[in-house]
């Protein structure tokens, strides 16, 4: 079929097609919407999720009586005052100086309010050892960390002068203070080291700068939109900086992944000696199908995330599917009129001994450019396919078997963070002096009148009985705001960092000592929050999503195959092989992360649990981004099907023909994930370990041996559609005319082959 010959239907090729001939108005539509949307984002602004927003459950209650109430919480701050030698008390004459001491320092920096003495409030530990002076800072608290520099400086001032104890502060400012000095650049480094890493591997994946920089430019013109349209979406449904993180990671994934797929086939077709525009016009037709396919279907998994009814997912599932949405769209837009426009002048900047006149035989036509290795494994699977799913589906599931144990909650201090900070060998001090006290649990009161006798007796009765129950071992203090009939109660929770612990005593006071105490009194609220409570009711909301999430990410994706391939069988097995992919996922984090194998080799000694949000988070991200190799790899199968190749050939030529854009795609995903991996927090440790490892194992194993070795097995039943599914609208139309016009594909026998 000649150049001139090569038409093409659908919306990918339509679009590439007016892309294409209208180059310069496709550009600046596109180069206007990007700076309209930043534009008007930032003249908008970006609303972040409130606080009463981010849970469900009583600690969402909780938080909505103070937010209605308008108190403002101040950043509490507590002085840990110990003696060093285990005779020394806190009643001898030097500790009852340095309490002295302590309280008029931090009074003398005018930054704090309320500060009390521990021999006012009771706050000595048991063995009288330990003592905490307590004070709050003054003004917002979400800025208090900016302002507890002069607060630090003069406690260790008195830390100098008392040697014989150890004087150290520990609360909201001065953690937040801490974490921003030493992680703050953190992700600023490795969200910008991301972008060279993916140039770098683009770079010798094509061997020329211009054709390099086109991904990346896309992408990130990609993520700059979507930066803006978050800031207009807030205004209806709240952002937050963790969403705008993983909109980053995803926009830079799929946006290089997708321009990656069609720039490889453009260029191939290219090779082949076809003109650039009929190369163009089979670029859009089938590698820009795939997009659209991938991308709709990447759109689906993120949208399971609105489902979990929890304010920071909901944010991150928005802000993933419009990053997603704009990259498609930029793709099968922009990208064949910047095609178009650069022509030949795409190979520019090439680099020596990495571009493919060096490495290919130009001679050898487009689709048959095969990688050796893939060849060689691809000729192993496909002569002995039933070896190779039992070993390859035997090793994913030993792989995931771990993850039955699986373990999660929010993690404590000393496991997000180790012992790597002196700030966490605080922690655990006034832990092991006070359990719980560092991070009691919050009673918030609110009645008619917050001074009625009945409500007093209510809350000298829990006081009384939250010691006597055994779910705390005191002191329990209560602050009272009486114009806004609203007492707040701290209760220091036995079990301190110990979150399972602490969870019992948590139950304990929720179901025993509420209900006879406050619980009794007509008209009073009184929700348990605090960390342990956050944890719990964070739990709890996500338990319940679960089902729903996978549910509709499955079935979604399920229709959405279907529909794309009209194949019962390449819907059901697409379904099958993504969650291996995500059960091997799954198994190793639970292998590294909580059972601690191999935990030194990514510094996660001593976690021993998985970050609450992270699987089914996890799942969501995978279960799209994996479609982006299987969309792309079975349509190039299902191609060359098309063209008349028995399903066999059609499934060595698409997988090793593939195997170069997938590689490289892959690559780039596991090492932008693998810097995240390489974070100090354990909880974005774990995310990038688990991700990078998903993408790897789904690159190999998935794609390179399982897919192709099932499909073998199956033969034409791959292209199974029961009759009463014909009826189903048919959106596999997208293919070049030399497919779509070829002798009517059939088997063995005769029969027409449902494809």
């Amino acid at each position: 079929m000649g150049n001139g010959d090569t038409r093409v239907r659908g919306l990918a090729a339509r679009a590439g097609g007016w892309s294409a001939r209208h180059r310069w108005a496709a550009v600046g539509i596109w180069v206007l919407f990007v700076v309209l949307a930043m534009g008007l984002g930032s003249a908008a602004g970006r609303v972040d999720v409130k606080d009463s927003d981010q849970l469900k459950g009583e600690t969402h209650t909780a938080a909505k009586i103070v937010e209605d109430a308008g108190i403002d919480e101040p950043a509490s701050e507590s002085v840990l005052i110990q003696a060093k030698d285990a005779d020394g008390k806190a009643t001898d004459a030097d500790f009852r100086a340095a309490v002295g001491a302590v309280v008029a320092a931090v009074e003398g920096t005018g930054k704090v309010t309320d500060v009390t003495s521990p021999y006012d409030t009771d706050t000595i530990s048991k063995d009288g050892r330990s003592a905490l002076v307590q004070f709050d800072m003054r003004g917002d608290a979400d800025t208090a960390g900016d302002r507890v520099e002069p607060v630090l400086k003069a406690v260790e001032g008195v830390q100098k002068e008392h040697g014989s104890l150890r004087i150290e502060e520990i609360g909201g400012a001065s953690m937040n203070k801490t974490f921003s000095d030493a992680f703050g650049d953190d992700f600023e480094k490795a969200e910008l080291s991301a972008v060279p890493v993916a140039l770098g591997i683009l770079l010798i994946a094509f061997g020329a700068v211009v054709a390099a920089l086109l991904p990346v430019l896309l992408a990130v013109s990609a993520i700059v939109a979507t930066m803006g349209l978050m800031g207009l979406v807030s205004h209806v449904m709240p952002m937050s900086d963790t969403a705008n993180s993983v909109m980053l990671l995803v926009g830079l994934a799929v946006g290089v992944d997708y321009c990656l797929f069609y720039l490889r086939r453009e260029r191939e077709e290219r090779q082949a000696g076809r003109d650039p525009q009929t190369a163009l016009r089979i670029a859009a037709a089938t590698s820009g199908r795939a997009i659209i396919v991938s991308g709709v279907t990447v759109c689906v998994a993120m949208a399971g995330m609105l489902f979990t009814g929890l304010a920071e997912f909901e944010a991150m599932g928005l802000a993933s599917l419009m990053v997603v949405s704009v990259a498609m769209v930029g793709s099968v837009t922009v990208l064949p009129a910047v095609l178009s426009l650069l022509g030949e002048r795409v190979e520019k900047g090439k680099i020596p001994f990495l571009h493919p006149e060096s490495r290919l035989r130009r001679k050898k036509p487009a689709g048959e450019r095969e990688s050796r290795f893939w060849t060689a494994v691809l000729k192993g699977v496909l002569a002995k396919p039933v070896v190779s799913v039992v070993v390859a589906a035997g090793a994913l599931l030993a792989i995931a078997a771990p993850a039955v144990g699986m373990k999660t909650q929010n993690l404590t201090l000393d496991q997000e963070f180790g012992d790597s900070l002196p700030i966490v060998q605080t922690y655990n001090r006034v832990n092991d002096a006070f359990p719980g006290g560092s991070e009691p649990a919050e009673v918030i009161v609110r009645a008619k009148d917050i001074n009625a006798p009945e409500v007093t007796g209510a809350l000298a009765d829990f006081k009384e009985k939250a010691i006597s129950s055994g779910a705390s071992r005191g002191p329990v203090e209560i602050k009272l705001h009486d114009a806004q009939n609203i007492a707040f109660v701290y209760v220091p929770l036995v079990g301190g960092s110990d979150l399972d612990k602490a969870g019992a005593s948590l139950d304990k006071l929720r179901d025993e000592v509420r209900p006879a105490t406050l619980g009794k009194v007509a008209g009073l609220e009184a929700p348990i929050t605090g960390q342990v409570a956050g944890s719990k009711d964070f739990n709890d909301q996500l338990a319940g999503a679960v089902v729903p999430v996978f549910a509709f990410v499955v079935v979604f994706a399920f229709v959405l195959m279907l529909l794309s391939f009209r194949s019962l069988t390449v819907a059901i097995t697409s379904i099958v092989l993504n969650l291996l992919s995500v059960g091997a996922a799954y198994g190793i984090l639970v292998a590294v992360f909580q059972h601690g194998w191999g935990a030194s080799l990514v510094g996660a000694e001593g976690v021993g649990a998985i970050i609450t949000w992270l699987p089914l988070f996890l799942f969501v991200i995978l279960f799209g981004l994996s479609m982006d190799y299987h969309v792309f790899v079975v349509s190039r199968i299902r191609e060359a099907r098309l063209r008349g190749r028995t399903t066999k050939d059609a499934i060595q030529h698409g997988v090793v023909t593939t195997a170069g854009v997938v590689t490289s795609a892959a690559v780039i995903m596991v090492a932008v994930f693998a810097i995240f991996g390489t974070l100090s927090m354990q909880s974005m440790k774990q995310m990038g370990v688990g991700l990078a490892a998903a993408v790897l194992i789904d690159a190999t194993i998935i794609r390179g041996v399982l897919l192709p070795a099932v499909m073998a097995l199956l033969g034409e039943r791959n292209w199974y559609l029961p009759k009463w599914l014909h009826r189903l609208p048919d959106l596999t139309h997208d293919e070049a005319a030399d497919a779509v016009l070829a002798p009517t594909a059939r088997d063995d026998e005769g029969e027409r082959v449902g494809v």
